[in-house]
């Protein structure tokens, strides 16, 4: 909120760097700047580049939580749709970092314009110098000069090097930032900000209140703390890893001796793959010797000349990391049937030593000789798998093969499986075989071991598990940490467990494990896990890959091997990034002040879990929908199937929702038992809520003309109390207001605004009186109603509004008046080139002026949109009901007189409450008035700690206190911070007694005449000292 409420909305252009830890939110930060700047027309067309893999998170999150739908572009969607330009086609579109960078892409992208351009990952688009921009970089110019607005996201914004960093600004405004050195030198150039960053450090839940009293407030992030899990293979297996190795590393270097072969970089890639394949699992090795053994010999049946057959492109060695694990999969099968082989007898011999291999393979899966497959299981059992089936696993490897191979082992072992792969679409929670539905299943506990591709580090969250196996490691760090933030992750409560597997007596074990120990050593001379967060800025996302691939060529020795890997990774380079560039430019202090205010308003004016659960409860038996009571949780039920008449809502206009699941798992109405025992959040804004809260109003309208009477301890005198609906509407025809009267109405008196929370106190009449009285009758009091509640919400919400659109008016002509002055001097710019007569300098002039006539004319629909939603009116005033409030007929019984309460006796105890809470240097609110269950609001706003009061006054020492049935109701609600005070000898001295907390625990003794409850003074002494 902070970010985009006192940063981003307060520029005219948004140009802004947003540079928060990695974990921060900044997702939900774009998703929320998205919405306003649409909420003020300035956004229609959207385009997120993002690296492939987070992709889908990316259109995830969007859709989820904004209901925002993205289309994700991919490679194969452009080559599907040649000849159609599919960025003008779309206007909300996520692509990838790589694809939009290709030469053959460019073209298309300067066609369009966007208003909004999000850059996840900004960092990426790096360049050394002036001279040595990189393509990510060229992009990044493209994306700035044709957006009227850009927000870039990265964790790493500065390396230390004031000239990359100069030019990484110049990616907000080339003007702006041609020659700076420093985020401080920067700040000075502009009147607004434009640079933002939150340390994980500084990110921490709202203080709580510990045992000892004190208030503390706990980091969000938890600990991550990783195991090597080291073997040694022997025997067969190692037999076989060494005959492997000698063919990768004589075909490797077979294609670096051919290098001006175009073939010789395909093999070269598809050797290093091979070995990867084998430090993953025997299988998985055996897989590929036989694909690639097929495919030779179905080249060799057509007649093929494969020696000359032309490879794929091969993109670069960071885009091969980051690539998409469908594509590629996709890129090797292409591969598998390359070859340098210059003879059909030379293919032979080729595809008999793949066929000898996998034999080979086969054998060792046969004998059950996997060191690493008995390492896992004796794991398995020491963190106590076997014997707790709700401990759940979350397990990664790199290839699908592994993943197939592992997952009916697991199951042969007796676990429940389940399997996330880049071969499975994204799909929904009740749609099998697809990602959300494994996620939903692994959250539920259907499944109890989540065995995952790289896939799964795409948007999965899976934060109900603490636990990673790495079965194999990535030789891409960054991958690593994506792997990680599965389960490290905001609403991770417990400290994560990561174990790596490593083979220590294999050159890539060797050379994994060498680095990740040297990483650790760094991460913990610096004391700073931002460390694991920088990789990627020291070690290119193929480091390793070239490294190894090197050594398999034989360009370098087993003694330079350690050297070579190692030159970048010291302790210097990352103390440059993570503290001098990176921690001196965060702003470590957050307004803790403002931000509790903030949180103790939300928290009293929120609708709490014990609320919608009752409210769930009775509305579901008129659907009906049965639902099952879980005692063992709070606030926990299980619906049944959910009936067709609810289904009938989705097709409603204004249904925004997802749409109903068939059948939704156990859920709870409380938030962190349901994060923390895997279950459906169900609360309002959830389709399945939604659906029951629209039939029970559907179901209620039929009843409300009819009325009712109820018996109140109030009223001496029969009433009427009329309900009033009236909505605000602006020009525009959008209702922006809307709120429920109640109105009473009284024989021979003037009519009074209640509270509409009142029908709580009173209790339901067995049966309408005999005769009705002559109230029952009156006229409707409209007049009055519009003088005395309708034109003062009019006016209040005129005020709101005008405030409101005051304020987005100022931001919408500061934002479209900077971008046609931008566009006059584009347009002044082609026209020099045109009298100059420079090459398509007209076609240039003529997309200038389009766009200038674009931008004016979007000014002019915004000036009028404005001035209509300036222009409000009252609408829709109806009366939706009448009750009668009539006297109690126990009104006069003895045990129920001495309950009533005495007005000047509450106001004396008022005072003394209220004093009470000022002295103690509490922000202090008399809310008596609104009916709301309690008469006092109060905030600490060091601690947060928010207090509910209902104050109960008596004019003796002694004697007992009533509550009424909405007060019993709210402080049952609210047991975490409603507070009763009892004032005494109010009629000489007052004194209040000592607090109660959650009063309700009490043991209350039920009026039965009147449905009240009371409490012996004496009694609330005896508890005080109880409070929880």
């Amino acid at each position: 909120l902070e970010a985009v409420y006192d940063y981003l909305l307060k520029l005219a252009r948004v140009r802004f760097l947003l540079a928060d830890d990695a974990g921060a939110g900044k997702t939900i930060m774009s998703g929320l700047l998205i919405r306003e700047l649409e909420l003020r027309g300035l956004a229609e067309r959207i385009l997120i580049v993002c690296p492939a893999n987070l992709a889908f998170q990316w259109q995830r999150e969007l859709k989820e939580k904004f209901d925002a739908q993205f289309l994700v572009l991919k490679g194969q969607d452009l080559r599907d749709q040649f000849g159609v330009n599919q960025w003008l086609e779309r206007n909300r579109v996520i692509t990838s970092l790589d694809l939009a960078k290709r030469q053959e892409i460019l073209p298309g992208l300067r066609q369009v314009h966007w208003d909004l351009v999000i850059v996840d990952e900004a960092h990426r688009m790096s360049a050394t110098d002036e001279s040595h921009k990189s393509m990510r970089y060229r992009l990044g110019e493209l994306l700035r000069d044709s957006s009227d607005h850009i927000l870039l996201l990265t964790a790493t914004p500065h390396r230390g090097d004031p000239e990359n960093f100069s030019l990484f600004l110049q990616l907000l405004d080339a003007d702006v930032y041609a020659d700076v050195r420093s985020i401080r030198e920067a700040m000075s150039r502009r009147r607004a900000p434009f640079f933002l960053r939150r340390t994980k450090e500084a990110m921490v839940y709202f203080p709580e209140r510990g045992a000892d009293g004190t208030w503390n407030a706990e980091p969000i992030f938890t600990k991550r703390i990783p195991h090597t899990v080291d073997f040694q293979i022997d025997g067969p297996e190692l037999d076989l890893y060494r005959d492997v190795t000698r063919f990768v590393k004589r075909e490797s270097a077979r294609a670096a001796a051919q290098d001006d072969d175009p073939r010789s970089r395909a093999i070269g890639f598809l050797m290093s793959l091979y070995q990867r394949r084998l430090a993953s699992s025997t299988y998985a090795m055996r897989r590929s010797l036989e694909n690639r053994a097929r495919r030779l010999q179905e080249g060799l049946k057509r007649a093929q000349d494969l020696s000359r057959q032309a490879p794929p492109d091969l993109p670069g060695p960071e885009e091969l990391e980051e690539m998409e694990e469908s594509e590629r999969d996709r890129l090797e099968a292409l591969l598998e049937a390359v070859t340098l082989a210059g003879s059909a007898e030379q293919m032979h011999q080729e595809v008999g030593e793949l066929q000898r291999l996998a034999t080979q393979a086969q054998a060792v899966e046969a004998a059950g000789a996997e060191a690493k497959l008995s390492k896992l299981e004796v794991l398995l059992r020491k963190e106590g798998f076997f014997d707790r089936p709700d401990q759940r696993l979350l397990l990664f490897t790199e290839f699908r093969d592994t993943l197939d191979h592992l997952v009916t082992t697991l199951k042969s072992w007796g676990f429940r499986v389940g399997c996330i792969h880049g071969g499975m679409k994204a799909g929904s929670r009740d749609e099998p075989r697809t990602r959300l539905h494994a996620e939903q299943q692994f959250r539920d506990g259907e499944i109890q071991i989540l065995v995952a591709t790289e896939a799964a580090g795409e948007g999965i969250n899976l934060q109900v598990c603490n636990i990673l196996f790495n079965y194999d490691i990535p030789w891409n760090p960054n991958r690593l940490e994506q792997r990680m933030g599965r389960i490290h992750r905001y609403g991770q409560r417990k400290d994560c467990l990561i174990f790596n597997f490593v083979a220590t007596n294999t050159i890539e074990g060797r050379v994994l494990q060498r680095l990740h120990e040297k990483l650790q050593e760094i991460r913990d001379a610096l004391d700073d896990d931002a460390v694991f967060n920088v990789v990627g800025e020291v070690l290119p996302a193929a480091h390793v890959e070239r490294v190894l691939r090197d050594y398999y060529a034989g360009r370098l020795g087993d003694a330079d091997l350690e050297d070579r890997l190692l030159r970048n990774v010291d302790e210097a380079q990352f103390r440059a990034i993570c503290q001098n560039a990176l921690e001196g430019l965060a702003s470590k202090k957050l307004n803790l002040e403002m931000l509790i205010e903030r949180r103790a308003r939300a928290q009293e004016r929120r609708v709490v879990p014990e609320t919608i659960a009752r409210f769930l409860g009775e509305a579901a038996e008129l659907v009906p929908l049965p639902l099952k009571v879980i005692p063992s949780l709070p606030h926990t039920f299980e619906p049944a199937r959910v009936p067709p008449v609810l289904r009938r809502y989705e097709k409603d206009p204004d249904w925004k929702l997802p749409s109903l699941a068939d059948r939704y798992p156990r859920c709870s109405t409380d938030r962190e038992t349901a994060e923390a025992n895997g279950l459906e959040w169900v609360t309002p804004g959830h389709p399945l809520f939604e659906a029951i809260r629209r039939h029970t109003h559907l179901r209620a309208l039929d009843v409300l003309g009819q009325g009712a009477a109820f018996h109140s301890l109030q009223h001496e005198h029969p009433a009427r109390i009329d309900f009033y609906r009236a909505r605000v509407v602006d020009g525009l025809g959008q209702v922006i207001h809307e709120r429920l009267f109640a109105l009473e109405i009284a024989d021979g008196q003037e009519p009074q605004l209640r509270e509409p929370g009142l029908l709580g106190d009173f209790t339901p009449a067995d049966q309408p009186p005999a005769e009705l009285p002559a109230v029952a009758s009156l006229p409707e009091a409209t007049a009055w109603l519009h003088d005395h509640a309708l034109a003062p919400f009019l006016a209040e919400t005129r005020d709101q509004r005008l405030t409101e659109v005051e304020q987005i008016s100022l931001h919408v002509e500061l934002s479209l008046t900077e971008l046609l002055q931008k566009a006059d001097e584009e347009i002044g710019r082609a026209a020099a080139e045109v009298e100059e007569k420079t090459p398509g300098s007209e076609g240039r002039l003529a997309q200038a002026e389009t766009r200038h006539a674009e931008l004016f004319a979007r000014r002019e629909r915004r000036r009028t949109d404005l001035d209509r939603q300036r222009a409000v009116t009252l609408q829709g005033v109806e009366r939706l009901a009448s009750v009668l409030a009539l006297p109690h007929p126990a009104r006069d019984a003895p045990e129920v007189r001495r309950l009533q309460p005495n007005f000047e006796t509450e106001a004396i105890a008022m005072r003394v409450a209220m004093e009470h809470e000022q002295a103690q240097g509490r922000q202090v609110e008399d809310v008596s008035e609104r009916n709301l269950g309690y008469d006092i609001t109060s905030l600490d706003l060091t601690s947060g700690d928010l207090r509910l009061i209902e104050v109960k006054g008596l004019g003796a020492a002694g004697g007992t206190v009533l509550l009424t049935p909405n007060e019993r109701r709210a402080a049952e609600d609210r047991p975490d911070c409603f507070w009763l005070y009892v004032v005494t000898d109010c009629d000489t001295t007052p004194r209040l007694r000592e607090p109660i907390c959650d009063p309700a625990r009490l043991e209350w003794q039920e009026v039965k005449k009147v449905a009240h409850y009371y409490l012996s003074v004496d009694v609330m002494e005896r508890s005080s000292g109880e409070c929880p």
